[in-house]
């Protein structure tokens, strides 16, 4: 088939990159001349785990084209996908306004009809605002579909290629057989494609990121409370993670989620309950809990200096949101390393993949000395901070950090450790809704 992929974030180079993969000539479409340009000249502007040898290959053998065109784009386009950006307003509501305008110029160029696909996280009732924006310039038949994404960062590639299910909302039933015909090649061992009216598709995204998100903060939730009854969180998740009825899942204590997704959608499914004079009580309780976990660690550090930070320097392991990416929204990180820097502490950071994009924030970019390994971090620094677990922090080399830090503390935003161990090596160890090693 002929695809067309309207946006080249994670969502729509994962997309584009694994179709080609799968046979069809796609061709990707963005705004961003520079971006395009480097993806023509086989750069991939993300890092993606087993993305870059995918595009290379799909790149070089012709089934994956970049233009910035939308005009040349989805000529002769069978399927397009809008994979676009819907950031949120300063109400939470997610703002329409990349595929309401992309929609919008679609109306006059389709020449013949085609399945126009809202992949991006839309409100419930978007289907039909794009169908209205193509319609009004349209001189030929189409369909307007929603078809969410399931995508983990970190393990996209493998969630595209092996998903647990496809969720498609439509009401055409030649829409319905395109979709077929297109997920075919993904869906061969068994799991099902799910089809659905368009509110409802576009629900079932909200609805899974808004159970993940509240499953991730009732376990920060216990996790507070563990450290006031003395119990240990990490014995917890494992006695409750293996009742089927629960799943081991995002049980894993820590400080809080981020992302381009969870937060998002969180605040849009929350508007959208508003907005149908529902009181969503539950999803207010996550995000005041979440934004109040990112940070809990700052109140620890201070107290370990005798309540003033000022001249201190902090070395911070773990910028991105989660390990296996460069994202950095809304990651927890840099919501402690503001505070950090608003006490007078310094701060020292490193990341595998995330410090570009650290280093391009205007706030706080230009204040945070970026080191080439985990260890330079620590040289002259009065603590160790760990933000992200990503699996090189988990086995560290202890002599290494023992010998560069000033003093023998770790404050353990993602319960990396094991208590034993740090007691054994006499640190001071603060992890999350665990015992305190002093």
């Amino acid at each position: 088939m002929k695809l067309a992929v309207v946006g080249t974030g994670y969502v729509g180079l994962v997309t584009g990159t694994c179709f080609a993969e799968t046979g069809n000539q796609v061709t990707c479409i963005d705004i961003d001349a520079r971006k395009v340009e480097k993806m023509k000249s086989g750069i991939i502007p993300i890092y993606e785990p087993g993305l870059e040898e995918l595009f290379l290959r799909n790149s070089a053998e012709g089934r994956l084209q970049f233009t910035t065109s939308l005009a040349e784009g989805i000529e002769g386009a069978e399927v397009i996908f809008l994979a676009l950006p819907t950031p949120p307003g300063e109400d939470g509501s997610a703002d329409l306004k990349y595929i309401l305008g992309v929609a919008k110029d679609l109306g006059p160029l389709l020449k013949h009809y085609a399945v126009v696909i809202d992949k991006s996280t839309v409100p419930v009732g978007t289907a039909e605002k794009v169908r209205e924006a193509i319609a009004a310039n349209a001189t030929v038949d189409f369909d307007v579909i929603s078809n969410p994404e399931f995508l983990r960062e970190g393990v996209a590639v493998e969630d595209f290629m092996k998903p647990d299910r496809v969720v498609i909302g439509t009401s055409s039933d030649k829409a319905r057989a395109m979709m077929n015909k297109l997920y075919a090649p993904l869906v061969r061992q068994g799991n099902p494609i799910i089809f659905m009216d368009e509110r409802s598709a576009e629900m079932t995204k909200y609805a899974a990121n808004a159970f993940l998100a509240v499953k991730i903060t009732f376990m920060n939730e216990i996790a507070n409370l563990c450290e006031r009854v003395g119990a240990n969180v990490d014995d917890i998740r494992r006695g409750i993670g293996t009742d089927s009825r629960i799943g081991k899942r995002f049980l894993f204590a820590g400080i809080g989620y981020g992302g381009s997704c969870f937060p998002k959608d969180v605040q849009a499914l929350h508007k959208t309950s508003e907005d149908y004079a529902y009181d969503f009580a539950i999803l207010k309780s996550v995000m005041t809990v979440n934004e109040d976990q990112k940070t809990k660690l700052i109140p620890h550090v201070e107290s370990y200096f005798g309540g003033d930070l000022k001249g201190k320097t902090i070395a911070v392991w773990g910028l991105a949101f989660k390990p296996y990416t460069d994202d950095i929204r809304e990651a927890p990180a840099l919501y402690n390393i503001r505070e950090l820097l608003a006490r007078g502490a310094s701060v020292k950071a490193y990341d595998p993949e995330a410090m570009e994009n650290v280093a391009n924030l205007s706030d706080i970019g230009p204040k945070v000395t970026f080191t080439k390994d985990a260890y330079s971090a620590l040289v002259d620094a009065d603590a160790l901070m760990i933000m992200t677990e990503w699996p090189q922090f988990r086995t560290p080399e202890f002599e290494k950090i023992e010998t560069r830090l000033k003093n023998k503390v770790i404050f353990d935003g993602r319960n990396v450790y094991e208590l034993d161990d740090m007691r054994e090596r006499g640190y001071t160890y603060i992890s999350v809704g665990r015992e305190k090693i002093n």
